[in-house]
Parts: structure tokens; C-alpha cells; sequence
């Protein structure tokens, strides 16, 4: 009879072996992530410009470094919003994370969405629109009081006193109202648009894409997320430089010709227009 283990009890040890090397052929998030974005052609500037996730903490995550993000909650947050960013299913890189950082993130402490919540209505600015009422109400009452009173005397009391409290009323009414947006060129503006500039106009036809857009000169015209059906229209005397995050789902129209470009879905594209014939730079 032999005193040794039985080949049954040395299974679990051998279960684990494999176990710890699957563990350890498994990449790291910050090195999925990583591969990922250089995949998709972006650099961490746009990643960082298209989540709003600051550069550093962009770094951080690739080098398998959380501590930047603040906490689990908002380690979980990062993790999910650059996955998407680079086209990846999040829901297996946070499950990673719960595996290798104790599983579900403790909840928020009560005291500080407490102190936000009370310290949030502090930060408005003054309700324009209940001072504009409250004065024309007294302009109202004021000059229906005066006209009631009758005779010369009292029209000439409501031109000169009743001046006042309109006077009082129009800074308000400056203040509050913006100034105009200017109008985005039309299709037939397009058209008819001076060959002294170039302009493009930048569709979300298929489907929602980050896009950004520079002049000449470098500086930022755009940076934001066209959702399906916007459109977005640049002008400048010389270039517009474009990256779109999806270009699949973008149409473009420059100088009034629609460019026929095959991009497929999913694909980062950077572009240079002129004042030409449209052409990809």
C-alpha cells in the first residue's frame, strides 16, 4: 500500500498552477488599453481631448497606475470612458479590475455629495429672469396708477417719472440677452461660397463621431462629439485641418462638392482641406 498522495489529491494543487498561469498570460488593463488606442491610430493627446480624461491620468492608467484617478469609483469611471474611446467592450477590463483591486468599489461617503449638493446652488449667477418681472410688474403699476389719476398733470407725471423705472429695466434686459450666434452657411451658401476661403461642412450622417478642427493657424474651431444628424461648418482663408474619431459616419462637403471617400466604420481619419479642389491631406 502505498503512503504517497493519490492522484486525486494532487489535482487541486495542479488547478492552481494553471490557474496563477492564466493569471499571468492574461495582459494588464493599462496595456490593453495601450495597444488599443495605438490600434486605432490615436495618439494620448486625442484620447485625451475626445474624453476629457486629463493627459497625466491617460498615462497613469496605460502604465497599470490608478492612484491618479482618485479612488476606485473613479478609477472604474476612467477605465470605461478610455475603453470606449478605443472601441473596446469595457465590461471585461472592469471585471479585471474588480479581480485585482477587491471587487465592487466601496460606495461614496454621504459627507461629500452632502457638501456639493448644499455648496452647488451657491455657484449661480442671479436670477435675471425674476428681476425682469419684478421690475416690469412696477412699471405696469406705476403707469396704471398715474393714468388713473387722470388730467394734464398726471400724462405729464407718467413721461417724465414712468422713464425711470424703463431706463432701469433695459441693462437687464442687455445683460440677459446673449448675443446671436452667427448663422452656419446653408447648402446653397456652400455652393456660392467665396474661392478666397474654404469651407467644410462636417456631417454625422451613419452615426455618432468625436471630431476636431483647427485653422491655419493651429487654432482649435471644434472639439466635441457630433451626435447622429449634426452638422458642423468651418470656414478660414487657407486650411481647415480635421481628425474625425469615426469616419464612417461622417459625410463631408467642402467648398460645395460632397467628398467621396470610402472610410470604413470606426476609423481615425486626419484631413487638410484648401481652398482648392478638395483633397486629403
Amino acid at each position: 500500500m502505498s503512503i504517497g498522495n493519490s492522484p486525486e489529491d494532487e489535482r487541486p494543487f495542479e488547478n492552481e498552477h494553471v490557474e496563477a498561469d492564466r493569471e499571468e498570460a492574461r495582459p494588464s488593463i493599462g496595456t490593453v488599453l495601450r495597444q488599443a488606442r495605438i490600434a486605432a491610430g490615436l495618439t494620448v493627446d486625442d484620447v485625451s481631448s475626445a474624453t476629457r480624461v486629463r493627459m497625466n491620468i491617460v498615462h497613469a492608467i496605460e502604465a497599470d497606475d490608478f492612484t491618479p484617478c482618485g479612488g476606485d469609483v473613479y478609477a472604474r469611471g476612467h477605465v470605461r470612458t478610455l475603453a470606449k474611446a478605443v472601441h473596446l467592450d469595457p465590461e471585461p477590463l472592469l471585471a479585471q479590475y474588480g479581480d485585482e483591486h477587491g471587487g465592487r468599489p466601496a460606495p461614496t461617503p454621504a459627507a461629500p455629495l452632502f457638501e456639493a449638493e448644499r455648496i452647488r446652488p451657491e455657484r449661480r449667477g442671479p436670477n435675471w429672469t425674476a428681476a425682469m418681472v419684478a421690475a416690469i410688474v412696477a412699471v405696469i403699476g406705476f403707469v396704471g396708477f398715474t393714468m388713473f389719476q387722470g388730467g394734464d398733470d398726471g400724462g405729464e407725471a407718467t413721461v417724465a417719472e414712468g422713464s425711470s423705472p424703463s431706463e432701469s429695466v433695459s441693462p437687464t434686459t442687455k445683460t440677459k440677452k446673449p448675443a446671436d450666434p452667427a448663422p452656419e452657411p446653408s447648402d446653397s451658401a456652400i455652393a456660392a461660397a467665396p474661392r478666397d476661403k474654404v469651407t467644410v461642412r462636417v456631417v454625422a450622417a451613419d452615426g455618432r463621431s468625436w471630431i476636431a478642427a483647427k485653422d491655419h493657424n493651429g487654432r482649435m474651431l471644434f472639439d466635441g462629439v457630433l451626435k447622429q444628424g449634426d452638422t458642423k461648418t468651418f470656414q478660414d482663408s487657407s486650411k481647415v485641418h480635421l481628425v474625425l474619431g469615426d469616419a464612417g459616419a461622417i459625410d463631408l462637403f467642402v467648398n460645395g462638392k460632397k467628398i467621396e471617400e470610402n472610410f470604413q466604420p470606426g476609423s481615425v481619419e486626419r484631413l487638410t482641406y484648401t481652398k482648392g479642389d478638395p483633397e486629403a491631406g
